[in-house]
């Protein structure tokens, strides 16, 4: 089945897009619909947690549960046709994943549960406020601003002789803001920022480059659905460049990165089933507390540092969470 015959069908069982939808208690017998608007494959590890979970709570796919068919892997010029066809099947909830795709979600619906994982929800609007979110999206908010913060930190003891620290920053979610408040964190350190935007995939290895050309010694990876997506391309250039670089997840490093700080994707994906669980059962979005991952994990690759010829300092392999040799 071709994306455009998946659309049809979706109209074609389709409810109002108006119409409410009413969750109460889990019913014996009855059969749960979920829906996902996903960057990442339906087979992905993050996604075999996510089922999993899902059963753990009760909820069984093939059983009472179904996962509305497509909605993963999707590009850009995808999104509003997919959202316009998701809502009309108006399954009992919805996932999404990174700021396009919900912003497309919330425009289309304000009736249909939305769980998100999102760099900022507050400050993307998609929440009032952390403890009430107080419209039909909740989810887990990943404090990317505060964490890309870090991972710089993290990067400049990685490499203490880069005086200048490239930025690779997806130009749909960096803000200005964002980027200035980096660019004063590394002069406190005497270092110069070397940002370079990007929009979409065939801007990556070029913005690489072009970091690279005016200077930049060693690359933090801003926190993006865009460039986690596209991680094994943005891992190999930075290699061909021997250029350290710092990724939003721990397992980015297990993959081949150079280092990794954050949550653990895979954990956040076991939440967020834990919130969807509840919403199926009748929690409300708007009453349900927008959720922040608490443990953090640094991951340090040796083999990749050896690779492109850079020591780690000691003092920062001891810290490590893990250390891949």
């Amino acid at each position: 089945m071709n994306r455009r015959e998946f659309i049809a069908l979706l109209g074609g069982s389709a409810a109002s897009v108006s119409a409410p939808v009413t969750l109460t208690a889990q019913e014996p017998g009855r059969t749960y619909r979920l829906g996902c608007l996903l960057p990442l494959p339906r087979a992905a590890p993050a996604m075999v947690a996510f089922i999993d979970e899902l059963r753990v709570q009760g909820f069984t796919e093939g059983q009472n549960l179904t996962i509305v068919p497509g909605g993963f892997e999707f590009r850009s010029d995808q999104i509003e046709e997919l959202v316009a066809g998701l809502v009309k099947v108006a399954p009992d909830a919805i996932m999404s994943g990174g700021d396009p795709a919900t912003r497309a979600l919330q425009k289309a619906t304000r009736t249909i549960p939305i769980v998100v994982i999102t760099e900022d929800m507050v400050a993307a609007g998609f929440a009032a406020s952390l403890a009430r979110p107080g419209t039909n999206i909740t989810g887990i908010s990943l404090m990317s601003p505060e964490l890309d913060g870090k991972r710089q930190d993290i990067l400049i003891e990685a490499a203490p002789g880069a005086r200048r620290i490239g930025v690779l920053a997806d130009s749909n979610v960096a803000t200005l803001q964002h980027l200035e408040a980096l660019e004063k964190s590394a002069q406190t350190h005497g270092k110069e920022l070397v940002i370079a935007r990007v929009a979409n995939t065939r801007e990556l290895i070029s913005g690489i480059d072009d970091a690279r050309a005016r200077g930049a010694t060693a690359l933090n990876v801003l926190a993006s659905p865009m460039l986690f997506q596209n991680r094994r391309v943005i891992i190999e250039q930075a290699a061909q460049l021997r250029l350290p670089a710092i990724y939003q997840w721990p397992e980015t490093a297990e993959e081949g990165g150079l280092l990794g700080y954050g949550p653990r994707f895979i954990e956040l994906f076991r939440e967020r089933a834990r919130m969807v669980a509840k919403i199926l059962r009748g929690s409300k979005p708007a009453d349900m507390p927008v959720e922040q991952p608490t443990t953090f994990e640094l991951v340090i690759n040796l083999k990749s540092a050896n690779s492109i010829g850079h020591d780690v300092p000691a003092g920062l392999v001891l810290r490590a969470d893990k250390v891949i040799e």
